[in-house]
């Protein structure tokens, strides 16, 4: 696992656009064997995060939530290893997502919502979660999701 330990920890991120930075900055150093697992709430962050990461790692775009189709698979133009970007939201079970048949070993992959799974698929993963804000007066509408409004971004290393 070749992420910057620098990147390591909590911070806010202001704009969509840092979203999108960070996203790439962190995909540049990742690797085949790589796995990220992307935690928040709907419109935290983690699809945009994840287009930023997708263009760091040199891959074929467009990225988009794979909501519907559970996962998508984006493969390198450069040589490098594919984006495997998977939607585990609906999935019940570890096993469901390993009926995928995602090659983890020679892919990166992005799990949004698979915090519960990582365990069972994994020794060792990127853990990321996104939060932004909920409830009370800074709640966003769910026509807002989208905008611009600071988000908090923590990201740790897990190993079993």
């Amino acid at each position: 696992m070749s992420v910057d330990p620098a990147v390591l920890g909590r911070r806010e991120i202001a704009t969509s656009d840092e979203m999108e930075r960070l996203g790439f900055v962190i995909g540049e150093q990742l690797t085949a064997g790589d796995l990220l697992v992307l935690t928040g709430p709907l419109g935290a962050g983690k699809t945009t995060f994840t287009r930023g990461l997708a263009e760091g790692l040199g891959v074929r775009g467009p990225v988009q939530s794979p909501t519907f189709v559970i996962a998508r698979t984006h493969p390198s133009l450069v040589g490098r290893a594919p984006l495997v970007h998977v939607d585990a939201y609906r999935l019940g079970s570890a096993a469901e997502l390993d009926d995928l048949d995602v090659d983890f070993a020679r892919s990166v992959v992005v799990i949004e919502w698979g915090r519960e799974m990582a365990p069972a698929i994994a020794d060792a993963w990127w853990d990321i979660e996104i939060e932004r804000p909920v409830g009370g007066a800074e709640d966003i509408a769910d026509e807002d999701l989208d905008a611009d409004a600071a988000r908090i971004v923590t990201i740790e290393r897990v190993e079993q």
